[in-house]
């Protein structure tokens, strides 16, 4: 794929060889979306990445231009128990400030389609908060839209805490 800047992109589904480019992809995280603190302060050790990057329900791909890491995402594969399937969750999608609208994150997606394809998962789902309109206008340009609610439930109550 050719950007307009005429670079090259690759996408590169990691392994647990790519510890070096799993470390970049949560620092592209970080910076993509303003939480650095969170994706870089209390980073897995390498044992748990290479255990992450060689289990069968994780995936993780990374757009590399020149070698370096310019978006990526995360995703679940999670089997399900009324059907002999699976689905395709995406936890995290970014790209880097400085190489939005070349068309990264549909690549990433049509790779992650490919994956999901040879897994036998029968859909990918991705969530977007309602304030984030450049994701949206990007799911909604490649899927179905379906508005749920979503919550959090602790796993430790805060009257456990005290």
């Amino acid at each position: 794929m050719k950007t307009p800047s005429s670079e090259p992109i690759s996408i590169r589904q990691l392994t647990s060889n790519d510890l070096t480019l799993m470390e970049d992809l949560l620092a592209t995280f970080g910076e993509a979306f303003d939480e650095v603190d969170t994706y870089n302060s209390f980073r897995p050790s390498h044992t748990y990445l290479k255990r992450l990057l060689s289990s069968d329900y994780f995936i993780a791909l990374a757009a590399l231009k020149n070698g370096s890491v310019v978006g990526g995402l995360a995703a679940y594969e999670l089997q399900k128990f009324e059907q002999e399937r699976s689905e395709i969750y995406i936890y995290d999608l970014a790209v880097a400030a400085a190489h939005r609208r070349e068309g990264i994150a549909t690549a990433l997606i049509q790779e992650l389609k490919k994956i999901a394809v040879a897994r036998s998962a029968y859909v990918i789902f991705v969530q977007a908060d309602l304030v984030d309109d450049p994701a949206i206008a990007l799911y909604t340009k490649l899927g179905t839209r379906e508005d749920v609610l979503h919550f959090d439930i602790a796993v430790v109550d805060s009257d456990d805490d005290a």
